[in-house]
């Protein structure tokens, strides 16, 4: 199951940058996004570093909704977000994503414009904040998780430890 969960809920509408977001924690945001990019070559995965980032609400709004009619964002989110760093809070984005993945375009600009689907959002993140859900990816199964970017074999033993048999 796929569980929407709010990693910096506090970003405003339009977004922030990169270097603001973490602006006194000594970190090198350069040196971060080399390394994302490399983890994510070596999963034959695209990524563009860019140094904008979305507050995501509509997005996951948008994708409850898509969800609910059998369809997934999921992957289109995310090449929107990390390929094509285009920002994930303008609905006009949202609503070419969605009509990219065959969903209505009046019916996708409605949810977006009603928030048709803030309350499922809502109860989304209240149920990962009473699991302990801190970071994203969270990876759960039985009732043992693991937070962040994990190697295949990691989460191969995650699912087989509760339970789960290879192919």
């Amino acid at each position: 199951m796929y569980v929407h969960f709010p990693l910096h809920p506090s970003l405003p509408a339009e977004g922030t940058t990169l270097s603001k977001l973490f602006a006194g924690r000594g970190l090198n945001v350069a040196s971060m996004q080399a390394q994302m990019g490399a983890r994510m070559k070596a999963e034959g995965l695209d990524f563009t570093p860019h140094e904008h980032v979305s507050n995501t609400r509509l997005a996951q709004e948008l994708s409850a909704w898509a969800l609910s009619k059998g369809v997934s964002l999921v992957d289109a989110l995310y090449r929107a977000n990390f390929v094509e760093g285009a920002n994930l809070g303008d609905k006009a984005v949202l609503v070419r994503v969605a009509t990219a993945a065959g969903l209505d375009e009046a019916e996708a600009l409605r949810v977006l414009d009603e928030r048709s689907f803030k309350g499922a959002i809502d109860a989304q993140w209240a149920d990962a904040r009473s699991m302990g859900v801190s970071g994203v990816p969270t990876f759960v199964a039985g009732n043992a998780g693991v937070v962040g970017a994990q190697p295949y074999e990691t989460l191969v033993t995650l699912a087989e430890r509760a339970g789960a048999k290879r192919r």
